[in-house]
């Protein structure tokens, strides 16, 4: 793995600032500082990557200090930011409402090295990665990397979207730490969709690198972007999925969220309101790492496995990378394997994803029983929901020639008297729907298609489901005082996600039984004390 190294420009930062703070700072080693913060009327600080601070002499900044530092970089933009060419460094400005500047945050940028070795696996995969994480815990230091890395080493057309020049550095020249990759700088913040856009249209990138995607604008984007086959790297505001989940705005960017309606019996079957909550669509990134300190990387995988589970509330968790420990150490023949082996798993991905992709023809031509369904006054939505989710060899067609199956709205077949008899001319069958509810519209279309759920991704969740809730009712009796309770056999997947849930609430468990009849027990009555 690549020794993490430093590597700053401190006197390139020094040269800009007041003599008088320059002599204070002689005393403070500054190898960890992050930033120095200059107020109007107040002694300045330095604050380190650990929260600490110190100050910087006793003398408070006057305006002459702050005129001395803005008089030598250049104009600040409309977001108050301004940089010294060449390097990392980000001067912030804090204004009055008369708009002088009245205080300021100098940045200290440096160039990392070393902190994406343990991701670097994932990086290879060709997925499409976003990082979610508080400010300062390293985000861009990581798209800087990976920029160089997948550029320089991987030989890819990488362009970097720079709004705030953090990524690549201030000036038109882009600092050498982004190796071979080329940087687009955006006039202003409310123009980073365009030039997102604009990137993916005039220069025919492989990769895009984005900062801060931070309105809706920019995650419709973003799923423009991954939609037209480009690998896109960006952070997002927030610190966790489940935020990013919760956040309105940018929830699209993992799938979205939209409120279902569920019929009364798959709603007592659940135990839960009729109204639920359900990911929407396919996420636009594929992998979602959370940055939760400098070290620590806890690496979701499958970002619409991971909504499906945090949405149902099932017990689910990330991959936990450190960055001083080493994953990719194997001789160079096993790292061949691993790397073909990566590319099988491409190539499988890449075979099961043309269905959700906008051009289907050759996904077409080898399916023998793909369908095509028309629909009347049905949900599009709701509809391509049910397809995805039951991961089904269809697709809506426009034009009732094509189709294989009509599915109506029964509330609206009147008005549809014309395409009806269309459908009874070219002999298609016809399938009524009571409601645009999901689970009105799953029902019919696993009719439709002869489905079942042993034959379905939502099989799978059923069973799970079930097997949860028989796990929630048994810790309840536990925790009641209840002995050792035995579950039903399970496969080894649900079985965990058991394990999992039994964890959550302080309890033991252990698998019991061999086969077909492994299944959960968990420990309660005497054993539970003695286990507490």
């Amino acid at each position: 793995m690549d020794k993490i190294q430093f590597h700053n420009d401190l006197r390139r930062l020094i040269e800009i600032l007041p003599p008088k703070i320059v002599e204070a700072l002689k005393p403070y080693n500054l190898d960890d500082a992050i930033e120095l913060v200059l107020d109007l009327g107040r002694v300045g600080e330095i604050r380190y990557s650990d929260k600490s601070t110190d100050f910087i002499g006793s003398d408070t900044i006057t305006e002459d200090d702050i005129e001395y530092i803005t008089s030598r970089i250049q104009p600040f933009t409309n977001d108050n930011r301004s940089g010294i060419a060449g390097t990392l460094h980000r001067i912030s400005a804090i204004k009055n409402r008369q708009g002088k500047v009245v205080g300021l945050t100098c940045r200290i940028g440096r160039v990392v090295t070393g902190t994406i070795a343990c991701i670097k696996d994932f990086v290879l995969q060709n997925k499409s990665i976003l990082f979610l994480g508080r400010p300062g815990v390293g985000k861009t230091t990581k798209l800087r990397e990976i920029s160089r890395l997948v550029a320089d080493d991987l030989g890819k057309r990488v362009v970097i979207v720079d709004t705030s020049n953090e990524i690549a550095g201030d000036g038109d020249t882009p600092h050498p730490a982004i190796g071979r990759a080329r940087r687009m700088q955006v006039s202003q913040p409310i123009y980073q969709k365009d030039v997102m856009i604009e990137a993916v249209e005039n220069h025919t990138p492989e990769v895009i690198v984005v900062d801060e995607i931070g309105t809706e604008e920019e995650a419709q984007a973003a799923r423009t972007i991954a939609e037209r086959g480009v690998m896109l790297i960006a952070t997002a505001h927030g610190n966790t999925l489940d935020n990013l989940i919760k956040n309105p705005t940018l929830s699209d960017l993992v799938g979205g969220v939209s409120s279902v309606t569920l019929g009364d019996d798959e709603a007592k079957r659940r135990g839960s309101q009729k109204t639920v909550l359900e990911r929407e669509k396919q996420p636009t990134f594929d992998i979602v790492i959370e940055i939760i300190d400098r070290n620590t990387l806890a690496v979701y995988k499958n970002t619409a496995e991971a909504v499906d589970y945090i949405l149902r509330g099932w017990p689910i968790r990330p991959e936990i990378r450190k960055v001083d420990q080493v994953y990719d150490n194997k001789p160079k023949e096993e790292q061949n394997i691993v790397q073909e082996k990566i590319k099988e798993e491409e190539e499988t991905l890449a075979s099961q994803k043309l269905k959700f992709s906008f051009s289907r023809q050759e996904y077409v031509k080898q399916v023998k029983d793909f369908k095509k369904i028309y629909i009347y006054a049905v949900s599009r939505t709701v509809l391509d929901k049910v397809l995805e989710r039951l991961n089904l060899q269809a697709e809506i067609t426009r034009n009732i020639e094509d189709a294989d199956i009509v599915i109506v709205h029964k509330a609206f077949a009147k008005g549809g008297t014309k395409i009806l008899s269309i459908a009874n001319d070219y002999k298609l069958p016809i399938y009524y729907v009571r409601s645009n509810s999901m689970s009105q519209v799953q029902k019919v279309v696993k009719e439709a298609l002869h489905i079942t759920d042993s034959e379905t991704l939502q099989g799978y969740y059923d069973e799970a489901e079930q097997a949860l809730d028989e796990a929630k009712a048994a810790i309840q009796k536990i925790l009641d005082g209840a002995d050792n309770i035995e579950l039903q056999p399970q496969n080894q997947q649900i079985r965990k996600l058991q394990h999992e849930l039994v964890e959550q609430h302080n309890l033991s468990s252990e698998s019991v039984g061999e086969g077909t009849e492994r299944r959960l027990r968990i420990v309660g009555g005497s054993d539970f004390k003695n286990v507490g």
